[in-house]
This record gives C-alpha cells, sequence and structure tokens, in this order.
C-alpha cells in the first residue's frame, strides 16, 4: 500500500532561496530510490517550504529514510532551517473518484 509524506521545513530568517536550492541538488538522488513515487517541493504562503512524497510502501519509506540520499539531503538543508522539519506520514483513504481521490 502506498505511503505519503508531508515534509515541513521552515527556512532561517533571508534563507528560504538557500534552502530551495540545497533541496533542487540533493532531490535527484532520491528520485532514482526504489519506491519513490513522487517527491516535490511546494512554496506555501505561511513562509514554508514543504516537500509532498508518495512512496510505493511503508518498506521503500523505511529504507529511504535510513538511505544516503535523505543523510545528504539533511545535511545540505541543515544550515537553512531554523527548526526541525515537521514531517507526517500518511495512508491514503479512498474517496469519490478513483483518479482524483487518491494522491
Amino acid at each position: 500500500m502506498p505511503v505519503v509524506v508531508t515534509a515541513i521545513f521552515h527556512p532561517v530568517e533571508g534563507k528560504k532561496d538557500q534552502l530551495i536550492e540545497a533541496l533542487q541538488e540533493t532531490m535527484p538522488a532520491v528520485h532514482e530510490e526504489e519506491g519513490c513515487l513522487l517527491y516535490a517541493i511546494h512554496d506555501a504562503q505561511d513562509g514554508t517550504v514543504t516537500m509532498i512524497e508518495k512512496w510505493s510502501s511503508a518498506e521503500a519509506l523505511d529504507a529511504h529514510s535510513k538511505g544516503s540520499a535523505v543523510e545528504a539531503l539533511g545535511k545540505a538543508v541543515g544550515p537553512f532551517i531554523s527548526q526541525p522539519t515537521t514531517v507526517t506520514t500518511m495512508t491514503p483513504i479512498a474517496a469519490g473518484h478513483a483518479e482524483r481521490g487518491l494522491l
């Protein structure tokens, strides 16, 4: 069963562009990981940067969380975040149209 994750990054004042650049530079390695279906960043209106992820399974997400790509990403963004990243893991619930009711 797929797993959806949001990771909210809280940039240091004046460092949002550097945070985004660090994410952009390290994301291609994550895109190559087994089970990565979606790994995309978004600029939120509240000043944060939100990563929306979709993994093919809990096992794929677990491997990602222990892998070298996420370790490199963490090191790259560390200087540009003001607090720990808020990570929420979710299991999709089907509703409505099959193609529009699931991420």
